[in-house]
Formats: C-alpha cells, structure tokens, sequence
C-alpha cells in the first residue's frame, strides 16, 4: 500500500552487497533465468511510448487512455417513473450520512466511494455474460463495457490508496457495505436492470458532486495540491509534473462518463428493449 514514489526511493538505495547476492551467477545445472509463468516462457518485455520498460501488471499500455474532461458535469436525470424517484430518493438518503462520517475529508471519501462504485459494473457484467452463455446470443458489448466500468473504478481505488490510507475502521465499513451492496445489487438487477441502472446512475451524479466539492478545497488550498501518484501518470497519460488536482479532475470525468452510460442502458430498458438490442458505448473514457 506504500506510495510507489516511496518504492522506487527503496529500491535505488538498496544495499550493494544485496545487488551483488541478486546478480550472482546460478549454481551449474540451474537455469539462470527465473520461471514467471507454468509455461517456462519470458514474458514479452513491455515498453512506455519514451521507451521505458512498463512497471505495472495491474494494467498494461493498451490499456491508458487520455480522459475527455470536456463532458457536462451539471447533467441530471430528472426522475419522473416511480422506479426513478425510487432510485433517486435512495441515493439521496445515504448522502446525510455520508456528510456526517466524512465531513470534508475528501480521500477518505473517494476511497470508501470508489469501493462501491466499482461494484454495479461486475455484476451487471456477470449477469449478461451469464444470460449470453444460456441463451446463445450477443451482448452487443453491453458485457466489456459495464467490465470495463468496473475496472475503472478500481483503478480509481488504486490510484487514492496513494493518496491516503484507510483507518481500520474504514475497512470494516467497507467490508460490510460491500456485503451488503453486492447482493442488494444482485438482487435488484435480477428483479429490475432499468431500476439497478438507474440507481447507478443517481449514484454517478452524487459522485460528481463530491469530487467538485473536492477541486473546489484544493483550489482554495485547504487540501495540498500533491504531485500524483506514479500510477496516475501511466494510466492517465499524464505529464510527469501533473498534480493531484488533476486527477481529481480526471477522476470526476471518468465519473460523469459511467452517470451517462448507467442512464442510458435505463432508457433502453424503459423503451422496452434489452441491452443487446443497442451497441454499448464503448471506449467512453
């Protein structure tokens, strides 16, 4: 969990005595080269656009993007059905707890935020390969683009454990919000996908309040504006000297981006459609 500025700081001062035992030849009848893979083959050497070698495993090169931040943070979706004002009014009744744990401690916020956000697009996913698989048809690339969703997400996750370190607490709370989210989820999707996306949706657009409200104390500089965490530089494509604001920024995009897709598989839904009767908005960030 430690920065990985923090890593790299260790691993340039290593002992040269532990380089030296590091490098030492390998005993006769050994293979010099370690095996990384059951199948006894090197993994293809990876490459950053400057030429670099690629440090990640968690994401590969193919898989950066430049986020467009050019997308209407202000959108609403004005609830008119009674599943709408359902979904809007239940996301609405978890935001007063939420100012009350959290107050301004906005890290904190995004990591426990991130924890739930990233859970709608495995499920939904899941579903649809699942429903793919015993009814012999396509998705329509519904499936990889709520996948997708997911993964982003995550990475959202991993890039603000650079910026701050849940307290115990904070793990507790998210093991059992993600208890119970993930089979309210299940359980709602499997009932009603227009309503489970719709509250997503709802979900979205409370997301990005809260990271607006996150730029507007790092422009007033009552939270350090950092420079970013490594990871953010290769999975955002961002210059070297970007700054934590800027990834809030990037952060609250990719948001707005997922609000607009969750919304829109709803109104398919609404039209009496299924999912894989519309080609997914794939490749949104």
């Amino acid at each position: 969990m430690s920065s990985t500025a923090v890593e790299a700081a260790k691993e340039a001062a290593a002992p040269e005595e532990q380089r030296q035992k590091l490098e030492a030849p390998a005993p006769e009848g050994q293979d010099k080269k370690a095996v990384v893979s059951y199948w006894g083959i090197q993994p293809r050497k990876l490459v950053k656009e400057d030429g670099t070698e690629w440090r990640w495993f968690c994401f590969r090169p193919w898989d950066t993007y430049r986020a467009d931040t050019s997308i209407d943070m202000k959108k609403h979706h004005e609830p008119k059905a009674l599943l709408d004002k359902l979904a809007y009014w239940l996301v609405k009744s978890l935001v007063v707890p939420k100012q009350l744990f959290f107050q301004r401690r906005h890290a904190s916020h995004a990591l426990l935020l991130e924890t739930v956000a990233a859970v709608p697009g495995m499920v939904g996913g899941m579903l649809l390969h699942l429903r793919s698989l015993r009814r012999f048809e396509h998705s329509d690339g519904w499936i990889r683009a709520l996948l997708e969703e997911a993964e982003n997400e995550r990475m959202h996750l991993m890039t603000f454990l650079e910026v701050a370190q849940p307290k115990w607490w904070e793990r507790a709370l998210v093991l059992a919000a993600q208890g119970v989210y993930f089979n309210a989820y299940f359980v709602a999707y499997l009932a009603s996908p227009k309503f489970a996306h719709r509250f997503v949706g709802y979900l979205e657009e409370e997301a990005v309040h809260s990271y607006t409200e996150y730029l507007k104390d790092l422009e007033a500089g009552i939270i350090d504006n950092t420079p970013v965490p490594a990871i953010a530089i290769d999975y955002w494509r961002l210059p070297a000297d970007a700054k934590l604001k800027d990834v809030v920024t990037i952060v609250r995009a990719d948001e707005a981006h997922h609000r607009d897709v969750n919304h829109f598989a709803s109104d398919i839904h609404y039209q009496g459609m299924k999912l894989k009767d519309t080609p997914a908005p794939l490749g949104y960030h």
